[in-house]
């Protein structure tokens, strides 16, 4: 990795800390090339800070180190994205992010998880795995079961019990997510569908 930390005057480069399950964006800080080894050896994410002139552990005093699972110079080797585990809140409020609604981004980051998590019981299927059996039946079997799964939803949904409401309708994006992927469509797509009808 060869950083241009002379390509901004103070020769830091901003790093983005992204997480490693969720892919939620943390924080963005800064380092120089003594943060970044820093970073490398320790395997905690290390900054340079202005206010303090020194080199800053994150959770050095609170103890919420992120735990570094990988480091990425961006295509100007000037900007870092790194991926870390969080060993508690990140930001100083106590949430869990720096940017938004922390429950909105953690619910976002699951439901792009459990993604990943379907499409890799599909490509490494293992004996009793649910999932895999689903697609071994096909999109036929698949489809039947997103149906099956909307009638229970909507059935819940005229009823006052708002649990069984939830678990239906987590069953029903559950399904879709699999009906998703059996069609080779991804979430983000369904978005962008979604996004582009919001802009007529």
């Amino acid at each position: 990795m060869n950083l241009d930390f002379q390509k901004y005057a103070d020769g830091l480069v901003p790093a983005i800390i992204q997480d490693a399950e969720s892919g939620n964006v943390l924080m963005l800080g800064f380092m120089n090339g003594d943060a970044l080894a820093e970073t490398e050896a320790s395997g905690r994410v290390t900054f340079y800070s202005r206010s303090k002139q020194r080199l800053w552990t994150k959770g050095e005093t609170s103890g919420n180190f992120l735990e570094v699972v990988s480091i990425k110079a961006d295509c100007d080797n000037d900007t870092l994205l790194i991926r870390a585990r969080p060993q508690g809140p990140v930001c100083h409020t106590g949430s869990a992010t720096c940017f938004g609604d922390p429950d909105v981004q953690r619910s976002i980051g699951f439901l792009l998880q459990l993604e990943r998590v379907i499409a890799e019981r599909r490509s490494n299927p293992s004996e009793g795995s649910y999932v895999a059996s689903l697609f071994a039946k096909g999109i036929n079997r698949i489809a039947q079961k997103v149906g099956e799964e909307a009638v229970e939803t909507v059935i819940a949904a005229k009823e006052p019990d708002v649990d069984a409401f939830k678990n239906e309708a987590s069953d029903l994006l559950f399904h879709y997510l699999v009906l998703l992927h059996e069609k080779g469509v991804s979430l983000g797509e369904i978005a962008e569908t979604l996004a582009s009808r919001h802009k007529k």
